[in-house]
């Protein structure tokens, strides 16, 4: 209901008039936004002994002079005294209308308002705060921490001084000068607060200089075109207008600026900017433009708006006799409506003058003269559009002069700043008062342009750009219109056109068969809308939107959109102290939906960060969460997040039914295998596997069926046994399938087509088998990523180095898909080229670059092998001594049970010692290497292990068996197709052994 203010009537929420008495409601379509404003508080020191010292009467008009003084002041700078409290004044800049000056309106009103309280003899007190608060439409009370602050700051400040927050200052730096006070301890607040004390308000200059001395980038075609205009102007005799029109910081000054110097000293250059408010300003371009010529300024006091016209034309015609002339108007959009007729009447009448009169505004000038320059001789406007990326990119590299920046961020802020130089400035300053490490946040000075931008908006068109906000970057009409109030709803076409000539919304491609789509200019214009909304009306706006797309939109990527903006609706829900866990689990569902579909396709970043946020809406210990969490916990292990890992098994043992905490077995023991050094395939680990998969199959659980036979084969495939692996890769690849859980099947697939490529096949025929793996599996990246690291490395092991490094590779695919573990170990197969081409300086390069990977993951389980395989690099180069510290760091963490590194290790050691002259135990290591070797199917490690007992035999005066173990070794490499260890066997016996 909406209560009357006249007659205190209860009113329909959907009445614009009192029903009772006609007047009109305030409140009536209004309602709370969320802005950003600056507000002012100010108290008189000493008003108590003040009291007691001056009679009532002279006490009253005193007091009486100071508050109109006080309130004429902050009005003349565009803010609101929303109370005085006893002596104390409060104001607030930005409200009901936001400037994006703000701050600096309300630093200079503290000036005057300081100089005032002199004169009156008066002692004040002020503190200045900008932040974020709520606020009614067209309300001037405003709510929100920020208040208190100021409130606080105005306490803290000593007798005739003014203190600033932070982000005040931040909004003001170049107009202000400030000194920092000591860290104050504020009442109510937990942390000390950082306050400015202001020293010198320099009334004229802008609140944040631009950059004009950069180099212009992007522009070359604007210019030639501006040049172009004015030569034409110049050697014709005529009156040009070239309006440059640009949101505000695209660019328009700079370009001006690179205008002028390129015309140099070809023609006299009088300058006029308008003025945002202030007093008398109507032609205060005009009279810049006097000062200029050495006239009086004052001339223009008193004149009518057609003897303006004509004197101001006779005067740049007269000008313009003497040689070209450039009138140069900026921010034509703050003009009043007399000055714009007296810039159109010199175009339209100015005659055999070469006057090139050039306007810079905002598109917010078409608000005001939507006809600006139609049917006029000579005019032109140009509309100044964003930069290229690639532009973008090169203004970052100049504004960050010898700031080392990485890719990544200056990416970062290329993306968000989308083309305006503006903005990118603003964000590279971020990054030097901040550091490198700084958030890519919206620079304030942004935010409050933005603001500002968005509260000239007529009331309607504000709520249809806020209702596409919720949407998204892309909206569509339909879902504008479903979220609009009814009263709104009939105009919303004619408000988005609007929006669209205000350079605000562009038309865009609809994913909605039958609607229209529109994108944001610029995402932070987006951000921006959505922001001013409520939290309240957000969950609303976000719910409702979700009943909209699933009545009219059937997207692939449903599930994961619905998913969002509920979870947003369960979010703000819970911020505000009102959580719906209806709304939650509605949230959940489609999120874990979108998590699943997204690990189906492959999709690992995807697919962790969507389950991630889903479980993260419910409570540990939330039925739901338990079903989600195997999938999870897979996601979480691919990417190397241990201890979130950790706690995906913590609750699943908490949890009270058998499948939970056969998981949770299951999932812990891999976790130890993976992680602990004590731990790895041991028979207790195969048990409790073995356990699961019973445990599953009682409980026809698809499911856990696909996990538990994975690892199942997971042990085969740590013991060497690649038959066996191949075989149970097999039923886990099926049980994945009828799970509907194409991932694991990936998976599976992956392995087997590695556990061909060096168990005992021969590599032609794994040649043929990969190819067809690969034509079966064009569409699945996981699978693909496995499949051709096994192609690259049976290639090179035959000798077909160019065509191995021609294969795809394998982690490139792995970490496009998010899959940091794989990734890593995928580096192995470039590895293992670079040694079938002889190159162990490139195989060590790349073993210590995956070694140091793995050391940040904290992956013991493939770390142990990458220094086993360094240590082999090394010992070929005859780097013994750093062979054999990576031979002991390898022994440091390799277990038991792990099969490849103590094989490894072994032939490895014995080889060393055996150099060393410690021939006695390095030909027992040797013979054992071989005993081991001989018991896997793993085809290399039988190779290796006959190459390095050759040495230790040789060196021990066992020639002829070290001979007998090469042709051993040529002949198994020959049967399987290893072509290039053959090779390397043969050389070695023609060399003699």
């Amino acid at each position: 209901m909406i209560t009357c203010p006249a007659c205190g009537h209860e009113n329909r929420p959907e009445a614009r008039f009192c029903d009772s008495c006609g007047a009109a409601l305030v409140g009536a379509g209004s309602r709370e936004v969320r802005k950003v404003v600056t507000i002012l508080f100010c108290d008189v020191v000493g008003s108590t002994a003040l009291g007691e010292r001056v009679d009532p009467e002279p006490l009253r008009r005193l007091m009486g002079s100071y508050y109109e003084q006080m309130r004429a002041i902050v009005e003349r700078h565009g803010g609101t005294v929303e109370k005085f409290i006893g002596d104390a004044v409060m104001a607030v800049f930005g409200v009901p209308q936001a400037h994006e000056d703000d701050a600096l309106r309300a630093v200079r009103a503290s000036a005057e308002m300081q100089a005032a309280a002199v004169l009156l003899e008066l002692g004040i007190r002020i503190g200045i705060n900008t932040g974020e608060v709520v606020a009614g439409e067209g309300e001037t009370l405003v709510t929100g921490d920020a208040v208190n602050v100021a409130a606080r700051l105005e306490q803290a400040a000593a007798p005739g001084e003014t203190l600033i927050g932070s982000e005040t200052r931040g909004l003001v730096r170049d107009a202000v000068e400030t000194e920092e006070t000591k860290p104050l301890e504020l009442k109510g607040k937990a942390e000390p607060l950082q306050a400015h004390r202001v020293l010198v308000v320099d009334p004229d200059a802008p609140s944040v200089a631009r950059r004009l001395d950069r180099p212009m980038v992007g522009r070359a075609r604007e210019l030639e075109r501006l040049v172009g205009d004015f030569e034409h102007s110049a050697t014709d005799r005529e009156c040009h207008m070239f309006t440059l029109l640009g949101a505000a910081g695209v660019g328009k000054s700079r370009l001006v600026r690179a205008f002028l110097e390129a015309i140099g000293e070809r023609a006299r250059v009088l300058r006029g900017r308008c003025l945002p408010y202030g007093e008398g300003i109507t032609y205060w371009p005009v009279v810049e433009v006097l000062i200029q010529l050495g006239l009086d300024p004052d001339s223009v006091i008193g004149v009518s708006p057609v003897e303006a016209q004509l004197a101001f034309r006779k005067l740049l015609e007269d000008e313009a006799a003497k040689g070209p002339l450039v009138v140069y108007f900026d921010d034509l959009q703050w003009a009043e409506p007399t000055f714009l007729d007296l810039v159109e009447h010199i175009a339209d009448w100015s005659r055999d003058a070469p006057i090139f009169l050039l306007c810079a505004a905002r598109p917010d000038l078409l608000d005001l003269r939507p006809a600006w320059g139609g049917g006029k001789l000579n005019a032109v406007s140009l509309l100044l559009e964003s930069l290229s990326a690639g532009d973008s990119a090169l203004l970052v590299g100049e504004l960050l002069e010898e700031i080392e920046l990485d890719a990544r961020m200056r990416t970062r802020i290329v993306d968000a700043a989308e083309g305006n130089p503006l903005f990118v400035e603003e964000m590279v300053a971020m990054v030097r008062e901040d550091g490198i490490d700084a958030d890519m946040a919206v620079p304030p000075t942004i935010q409050a342009l933005l603001q500002a931008r968005l509260d000239r908006l007529g009331g309607d068109e504000r709520t249809v750009i806020e209702r596409g906000a919720v949407e998204g970057k892309i909206f569509h009409r339909g879902a504008v219109l479903e979220l609009a109030p009814e009263p709104v709803r009939a105009g919303v076409g004619m408000h988005l056109l609007a929006l669209v000539r205000k350079e605000l919304i562009r038309p865009d491609r609809t994913e909605v068969p039958g609607d229209d789509a529109f994108r944001f200019r610029h995402l932070l214009i987006r951000d921006a809308a959505y922001e001013s909304v409520p939290k309240e009306t957000r969950a609303a706006l976000h719910e409702q939107f979700v009943a909209w797309l699933d009545s009219h939109a059937h997207l692939v990527e449903q599930d994961e959109i619905a998913g969002y903006h509920l979870e947003q609706a369960a979010r703000y829900r819970a911020e505000i102290g009102s959580p719906d866990e209806v709304v939650a689990e509605q949230a959940f569902r489609r999120l874990a939906a979108a998590g699943r579909a997204a690990l189906g396709r492959s999709d690992w970043n995807a697919a962790r960060s969507l389950l991630r946020r889903a479980v993260a809406l419910l409570p540990v210990g939330h039925p739901a969460r338990s079903d989600v969490l195997p999938d999870y916990f897979f996601t979480l292990v691919e990417s190397a997040e241990w201890d979130a890992a950790r706690a995906a098994v913590a609750e699943l043992q908490a949890s009270s039914d058998e499948r939970s905490q056969t998981f949770a077995k299951l999932f812990g023991a891999e976790l130890d295998v993976v992680t602990e050094r004590e731990t790895g395939f041991t028979p207790l680990v195969a048990e409790t596997f073995a356990a699961a998969l019973e445990t599953f199959e009682r409980l026809q659980d698809p499911t856990g069926l696909a996990y538990a036979s994975r690892l199942s084969a997971l042990e085969r495939w740590a013991a060497l046994r690649w038959v066996e692996a191949i075989e149970r890769f097999e039923i886990a690849a099926a049980n994945a399938s009828r799970a509907g859980m194409p991932y694991l099947e990936d998976d599976a697939r992956s392995r087997i087509a590695r556990a061909y490529a060096l168990g005992p096949s021969p590599l032609p025929e794994t040649i043929v088998r990969l190819q067809e793996f690969i034509r079966d599996h064009s569409d699945r990246p996981l699978a693909l990523g496995g499949i051709h690291g096994a192609l690259a490395r049976v290639l090179a092991s035959r000798g077909e180095i160019e065509a191995a490094r021609a294969v795809p590779s394998a982690e490139e695919l792995y970490l496009e898909a998010g899959m940091e573990v794989e990734a890593t170990s995928a580096q192995y197969t470039r590895a293992w080229i670079a040694r079938c081409a002889g190159d162990f300086e490139e195989e060590e390069r790349l073993l210590r670059r995956m070694i140091a990977r793995q050391e940040e993951l904290k992956d013991r389980n493939y770390l142990s092998t990458g220094w086993m395989q360094l240590g082999w690099c090394l010992a070929e180069q005859r780097k013994d001594e750093e062979a054999q510290r990576a031979l002991e760091r390898s022994r440091e963490l390799t277990i038991p049970e792990d099969v490849v590194d103590i094989i490894g290790l072994d032939a490895l050691e014995a080889m060393l010692r055996a150099r060393r002259g410690d021939l006695e135990e390095a030909q027992e290591l040797a013979t054992r290497a071989l005993a081991r070797a001989e018991e896997t199917d793993h085809i290399e490690m039988w190779l290796d292990a006959r190459w390095s007992a050759t040495e230790v035999f040789e060196l021990a005066g066992r020639g002829d068996e070290g001979k007998a173990l090469l042709q051993e070794s040529v002949e198994i490499a020959e049967r399987y197709g290893h072509l290039v260890a053959a090779e390397r066997a043969r050389e070695r016996l023609a060399a003699g052994v």
